[in-house]
């Protein structure tokens, strides 16, 4: 078991998860123990490998079968979703946990587990009455989420930078 604070870093299918590796370096420089967990299309932008070996651990993409009696991560101390997707949002949101990523999420904010969501959605998507009414519904349900819908489309997620010191200040309240 991993010896300090524990940062699951929760990667969706949208183009800034291809940089995710700079978050997880960005978060074990401030003595964080990272395990990285990604929805099916988010796996697809990751170099599950190379995380494996940064992380110590695989990456998760999948449920754990019914004869593994541990899903193999050390507690969560918080939660990071970036970048978190439209339907990764609605379906959290909802409730419906049919990927590891989302029964997780649903799971660790029922735990109550500090959780950061940071959407990448288009502005078309951003516009969307169930992903606003969404991001508010998680809001309520105690999640933060660091988004603004009117930044330019290169702003619209902040930088990594950014996003560990929004995590950092969100532990320090």
């Amino acid at each position: 078991m991993p010896t300090g604070r524990v940062l699951y870093v929760i990667a969706c299918g949208a183009s800034a998860a291809s940089d995710v590796e700079v978050f997880v370096r960005l978060a074990q420089g401030e003595g964080w123990h990272v395990r990285v967990i990604a929805t099916p299309m988010g796996a697809k932008f990751l170099d599950m490998e190379r995380l494996a070996d940064l992380t110590g651990g695989p990456v998760r993409t999948d449920f754990r079968r019914p004869h593994e009696t541990s899903n193999g991560l050390p507690p969560a101390d918080a939660v990071v979703v970036a970048p978190a997707t439209f339907n990764t949002i609605n379906k959290w949101a909802l409730g419906i946990t049919d990927t590891v990523a989302v029964g997780m999420l649903c799971e660790l904010l029922g735990m109550g587990v500090p959780t950061l969501a940071v959407p990448q959605v288009k502005a078309e998507l951003a516009g969307h009455v169930a992903f606003r009414r969404n991001l508010e519904a998680l809001r309520a349900m105690g999640a933060h989420v660091l988004f603004d819908p009117a930044a330019p489309p290169e702003a619209r997620m902040p930088g990594w930078h950014d996003i560990l010191a929004e995590l950092n200040s969100i532990l320090d309240d």
